[in-house]
């Protein structure tokens, strides 16, 4: 791994969503040279799926030798970025590098994708970047090697990467268009960067994306935190670049990368935006035990909600008997508030449910509205009610339709 060599001793980083994952990590590497670190992130409290706060990792960050202050941040929130980096100068004197790290992800296709869903999008990934630069730039221009580094891709715009994801994608991207932007109008003055992974890194929406078994083709945050890390140490003059961590780590010198993999010596998985195209990156996982969330020709989500809880039960009641006694696979193409699609297959072994389209061909299409399928789930409607009020459309086999109603009389009392 690349060694500290003290120099950011006493510069102040501003990072966005540093409570966790690479924002936390780029923070403990500059912590062991002596900086003091913002942590402006959103969690206060422990989430109960998601780990660490603000305050875990200020606690970090001095144990590791640095100074933290903790901020309660939403990057949408113009009133508490201001007052946020109006602490960060009235404690530390200044700010000398900003991490625009706070990222949003929602892999679906246009009519999936739900305007709240993009205005989340861009409002934390387009416009938090645009916003807490345009607040950190005067104290920035008061530094001695003020630094801005995106987390974000070089600007391929291959339509391949814009087909399935639309939205996600425009909204990544316009964190590097901030980079285009700026680096040039700060020329001089002020070093605008970009950097990206090579291949995936394991976080937790990461872990989302490509469930249980996909840690074993990552590498580890470490390795964006030491290409960070050599970014900060040039000079201003190095600006307007879309660094991807590993190019930058070898011209500093680094040969051994498998100290970054989690699964030292296993196939490692390209990430988005680059070369490899999302055909192969599906196969790639799969090919080596991951169940990708995304694949192309079909829309899906990182989503932690009540359709994702709904599924979990799901998960926990299929048995061989409820096999035998359906004997059907079920696809629900959901809108609304949670849109998607999702599959029940109570024909193959002992059963399956997940995202995504179902393995084998569906014998059962039900579309409805995501709200409707969770009261559908948790009993509060019969599917034949459903469908007679018109709240549920069905293609396929209607005796199937009517079995599904066993399951859900086995998951009420779990709801």
């Amino acid at each position: 791994m690349l060694q500290n060599t003290g120099k950011l001793a006493g510069c102040t980083l501003f990072i966005t969503g540093a409570s966790r994952g690479i924002g936390k990590a780029i923070a403990l590497k500059a912590a062991k040279d002596g900086a003091n670190v913002v942590i402006a992130a959103k969690t206060a409290q422990a989430h109960p799926k998601l780990p660490g706060t603000i305050y875990s990792a200020a606690e970090e960050i001095e144990a590791a030798g640095g100074k933290a202050l903790p901020c309660i941040v939403d990057v949408r929130d113009e009133a508490q970025l201001n007052d946020a980096v109006e602490k960060a100068v009235q404690k530390f004197g200044g700010i000398d590098i900003l991490v625009n790290n706070a990222s949003a992800i929602n892999l679906t296709g246009t009519l999936e994708t739900s305007m709240k869903k993009v205005d989340l999008m861009l409002g934390i990934n387009l416009r938090g970047t645009y916003l807490t630069s345009r607040l950190c730039i005067p104290h920035l221009l008061k530094s001695k090697n003020p630094h801005i580094l995106n987390l974000s891709p070089p600007l391929n715009l291959n339509p391949i990467w814009f087909k399935n994801h639309t939205a996600y994608t425009m909204a990544k991207y316009g964190m590097s268009m901030c980079v285009l932007g700026m680096a040039e109008e700060f020329r001089g003055s002020i070093a605008v960067n970009a950097l990206w992974p090579k291949t995936a890194i394991q976080t937790a929406a990461m872990d989302m994306l490509g469930g249980s078994d996909i840690g074993k083709q990552c590498r580890k945050v470490e390795i964006m935190a030491d290409a960070a890390y050599a970014i900060f140490n040039q000079p201003t003059n190095y600006t307007g670049n879309f660094v991807i961590d590993e190019d930058i780590l070898k011209k500093q010198g680094i040969k051994d990368f498998d100290i970054y993999a989690v699964a030292p010596g296993h196939s490692l998985l390209p990430d988005f935006f680059l070369d490899e195209e999302p055909e192969n990156l599906v196969k790639h996982m799969e090919d080596h035990g991951a169940s990708p969330a995304f694949k192309t020709g079909q829309s899906s989500t990182v989503d932690s909600g009540p359709i994702a809880d709904t599924f979990k039960v799901i998960k926990g009641i299929l048995s061989p008997d409820v096999v035998k006694s359906t004997q059907g696979v079920y696809k629900f193409d959901l809108s609304g508030e949670h849109p998607g699609v999702w599959y029940i297959d109570l024909k193959s072994d002992a059963g399956s449910a997940g995202s995504g389209e179902p393995p084998v061909k569906a014998d059962v299409v039900m579309s409805m509205d995501s709200a409707d399928f969770i009261k559908m789930f948790s009993g509060k409607m019969k599917p034949t009610m459903a469908f007679m009020s018109g709240k549920l459309r069905i293609k396929g086999d209607m005796t199937l339709a009517i079995k599904m109603e066993k399951m859900m009389g086995l998951m009420k009392p779990k709801l």
